[in-house]
């Protein structure tokens, strides 16, 4: 049984970083980058914080290339901001396939979160919107069992933080 890994949390805590090392943990894996994704759609692109048209069709690629990948028994790690509501969808999708679905979102505190996104690349900062999206979260009805607080980790730690992700029951999506 293949598994998908929707790996999330708000911009800079590290979903990126995560979702790549978990990806390489795996012996038959894929990785989707849902920025990548959200960006093969060029001229007329919204940003997907503010259509609803365009944060579908996003989910309908992932969806798609994830489908595709569990059809040629290859696990799937998906690296985007996915709220509760996205990961019961893409989880109902999936039921035909039958596939796990685990569900983690990487938390930090809004400081730290800060400090973490002044390592990115300038170009890449979010800033505010970092903010914004914990807000988002918190008001989701987000179930803490899907919550991982990396707030004491460090990218030493990472491989800790791939194994709670791969063994961590609570994670997982349940019919």
């Amino acid at each position: 049984m293949q598994t998908v890994y929707l790996v999330s949390g708000p911009a800079g805590v590290g979903k990126s970083t995560t979702s790549r090392a978990l990806a390489k943990a795996l012996p038959n894996s894929a990785y989707i980058s849902g920025d990548a994704v959200s960006h093969m759609h060029v001229n007329g692109r919204e940003k997907p914080w503010e259509s609803r048209s365009e944060l579908s069709l996003i989910w309908q690629n992932i969806w798609r290339l994830t489908s595709n990948f569990i059809a040629h028994g290859v696990d799937v790690v998906v690296d985007y901001v996915t709220f509760p509501e996205e990961a019961k969808w893409l989880h109902k999708q999936l039921i035909a396939l039958n596939t796990n679905v685990v569900y983690v979102v990487l938390w930090t505190d809004k400081a730290t979160l800060l400090q973490r996104d002044q390592t990115r690349l300038p170009q890449h900062q979010m800033g505010e919107r970092c903010l914004i999206l914990i807000d988002e979260f918190e008001n989701s009805g987000l179930e803490p069992r899907h919550v991982k607080d990396t707030s004491s980790h460090q990218i030493e730690n990472l491989n800790e933080i791939v194994d709670d992700i791969r063994s961590n029951d609570s994670y997982r999506l349940k019919s």
